[in-house]
């Protein structure tokens, strides 16, 4: 298992993935908003997605873990 984080602040506008997607490397996962730019927290290889830890709205910090993912 490998957690994702997110690489800036800011809040959760899409999730992307939900558990049980098979997503491919580079695939997004989840897409932040920050100062009104669309930030797209991808997978880092090809992935099973096993838990998304935020939800629609939440606001995250830099390096906070945002999904669980173990290699496909």
């Amino acid at each position: 298992m490998s957690e994702v984080r997110s690489e800036i602040a800011g809040k959760v506008w899409k999730i992307e993935a939900k558990p049980g997607d098979r997503i491919d490397e580079d695939d997004p996962i989840i897409i932040l908003e920050s100062m009104k730019m669309e930030i797209p927290v991808s997978a880092p290889f090809d992935c099973v997605v096993k838990e998304i830890l935020v939800a629609e709205e939440d606001a995250v910090a830099e390096g906070q873990i945002v999904a669980i993912v173990e290699r496909a």
